[in-house]
């Protein structure tokens, strides 16, 4: 018992080579990344390639031959004056909630952040989180029938101070504004969190300083918390405008892109083009250039976006 117990300890007292632990973590990583990697690959790589290799192709699913047209599809493209539609109102629907987005997140972000009470501040970030949850296509029936013209919550809400009624899906001034206030609702969630991580993230030791030499609370924030918060609203906007750019669920069940194409987005011109037209290699163009259109602005914000604070 007492050789066998001297040769435990002598066993646990040896170390590893250097070269044993590095082989180890190599095999880890690899072990942990290759189902990734596979996934990647099957789902966003290869469906990726296809589609740049369909939009050289006059391929429709209907047809028995698919011939290919080279650069044809492209240079359709500047002559769709559908598309080029398309292209300007999706650009108009991403500004216009992009900043509407990271305004009211930041904004919700330090009042919640502000309670002092741990308890009810994780509760008012649980509320601002809970409409993220609930599906896209789900709160988009609903904020169809809210914004109803007979008898929707918001006509209804008019009538109560003797206004009048307002077609909100129907008439082209509002239609496009009507899909903003439903895309804010469900999706503000996400960045309250992120931008509430932010916050937390800031030393305490800034605003000790910031109040002893009489800093106001606006140039506390214009000064301390949007600079050391750059990095979290890069990643914010960063991630916000791609997922805007792809928005489709909320324009396909609220509006169809009427009245008059002007709620119809890129994304949904692509899927009228693929699934209701059949023009599958017409629509991979598309798909194409609204891919590229999506990495020059990441590209740019990321460049644009560089901070030098460190803290």
């Amino acid at each position: 018992m007492e050789i066998s117990s001297l040769k435990r300890e002598r066993g646990a007292g040896r170390r590893l080579r250097p070269h044993a632990v590095h082989r180890k973590q190599r095999l880890f990583v690899t072990a942990s990344l290759t189902p990734i990697f596979i996934l990647f690959t099957v789902f966003a790589f290869v469906p990726i390639v296809w589609s740049l290799i369909l939009s050289f192709y006059q391929y429709s699913p209907l047809r028995e031959e698919s011939p290919f047209i080279g650069l044809e599809n492209y240079i359709r493209l500047f002559s769709d004056e559908l598309f080029l539609k398309s292209l300007g109102v999706t650009f108009k629907f991403v500004a216009a909630a992009v900043i509407a987005n990271i305004i009211i997140t930041l904004l919700i972000a330090i009042a919640v952040n502000s309670v002092r009470f741990r308890g009810l501040r994780s509760l008012f970030r649980t509320i601002f989180f809970l409409p993220a949850i609930a599906p896209l296509a789900g709160t988009a029936v609903v904020w169809s029938t809210m914004f109803n013209y007979d008898n929707g919550l918001f006509n209804m809400i008019l009538a109560q101070f003797n206004l009048a009624p307002i077609n909100w899906l129907g008439d082209p001034a509002y239609a496009l504004f009507s899909v903003i206030m439903m895309t804010l609702w469900a999706d503000i969630g996400y960045n309250v969190v992120l931008f509430m991580a932010g916050l937390d993230s800031v030393p305490d030791i800034y605003y000790e300083a910031a109040r002893l030499e009489g800093a106001t609370r606006l140039q506390t924030f214009w000064h301390i918390t949007l600079p050391l918060l750059s990095r979290t609203t890069l990643f914010v906007s960063v991630t916000t405008i791609v997922s805007y750019f792809q928005a489709f669920p909320q324009f396909q069940i609220m509006t169809k892109g009427e009245p008059f194409n002007e709620t119809r987005v890129l994304a949904l011109h692509i899927y009228d083009q693929a699934f209701s037209n059949s023009n599958m290699g017409y629509a991979s163009a598309m798909a194409a250039v609204l891919l590229l259109i999506i990495l020059l602005v990441t590209m740019i914000q990321l460049r644009a976006g560089r901070s030098q604070w460190e803290h």
